[in-house]
């Protein structure tokens, strides 16, 4: 059986601080990712998957623990494997004042390419990135989309095995991210390259192979967007109560119905089997107590509120 693209083992990382032991970003973690999946890492801000992502991109060294990427161990082997990955970082390291030709043309030069074969390869992701109209135009005049699609074109010039992207979803309006998604889908399925990325948006996460659920720098749950949902396994209920009698309200429907339920943000969350048969029952031992519920299927936001107890969007922070 072929290695792992990714093979993380015991990874941890601790920003430095010059007054005592620097913050822990990242503890203990173990991971693979296979080749040819589109793979993320999904968490809030502070969750440690912006760290994840710069030592995956080997902009920073691991501390404790290894990594091997494309089967060579990441100290060892740093240059080899920045040869074979394509890097899009969150915010655009295009040249504005650059027509897109000439943006590729530099980042071509920089990996050794020239001549015949560095302008074909130009036409080819051009045209396949659908700007070959708009080629020897300044970048300044794309659209938040094109721009992206633009560095993904720079970071594919060189053919690399695996691409990684940091919330490449930032800044587009829906249309583009729809169209970004197309082009990442197409260039796993007939380009053969493996993605991995980082976002905080259920959507784009529902759209994976797998996720890695991380927070406060620790893997939560890794498994396909549907696996997750369903460990757990029946209906959410959300429950509307006026804020001073919310807390009381949580005490008896735990009391009367038992399970686990939880506060946040002003709702009380509970999972249980067959809701539609349960909210009458609910409503019923709870008269004048309710202002309002609601049914539905587990999304990854519930699962993450399953796994750590705690609402996705309440973080603050970057890690």
């Amino acid at each position: 059986m072929p290695e792992p693209i990714v093979l993380i083992s015991n990874l941890s990382y601790a920003y430095p601080s010059s007054s005592g032991p620097g913050r822990l970003a990242l503890k203990s973690i173990d991971l693979s990712v296979e080749k040819g999946e589109i793979f993320g890492f999904l968490g809030p801000n502070g969750s440690g998957k912006t760290t994840l992502f710069r030592i995956l991109s080997t902009y920073f060294l691991p501390e404790a623990g290894q990594i091997r990427v494309l089967g060579l161990e990441m100290r060892r082997h740093i240059q080899e494997i920045r040869r074979n990955i394509g890097v899009v970082f969150q915010y655009p390291s295009l040249d504005l004042k650059l027509t897109a030709s000439e943006n590729l043309r530099h980042q071509g030069h920089l990996y050794g390419l020239y001549g015949g074969l560095l302008t074909q390869r130009m036409a080819r992701l051009l045209d396949l990135l659908e700007l070959s109209e708009r080629s020897g135009e300044r970048i300044e005049n794309f659209s938040g989309g094109m721009r992206r699609r633009l560095e993904i074109a720079k970071c594919l010039l060189h053919r690399p095995q695996m691409l990684l992207l940091d919330e490449p979803s930032t800044g587009l309006d829906p249309g583009a991210r729809r169209n970004l998604w197309s082009l990442l889908k197409n260039l796993n399925q007939n380009e053969g390259v493996t993605i991995l990325l980082t976002t905080h948006l259920m959507e784009e996460a529902d759209q994976l192979d797998r996720i890695a659920l991380l927070n406060h720098g620790q893997l939560v749950k890794v498994d396909a967007p549907a696996a997750l949902k369903k460990t757990i396994g029946g209906d959410v209920v959300r429950i509307s109560a006026s804020e001073a009698a919310s807390s009381s309200l949580l005490t008896d429907i735990r009391a009367k119905f038992g399970g686990e339920p939880v506060l946040l943000d002003g709702l009380i969350h509970l999972e249980i089997k067959n809701g539609h048969q349960f909210i009458p029952q609910l409503v019923e031992a709870f008269p004048g107590r309710i202002e309002a519920v609601s049914l539905g299927k587990p999304t990854l936001e519930d699962v993450f509120i399953h796994y750590t107890g705690q609402a996705f969007w309440e973080k603050t922070g970057q890690a």
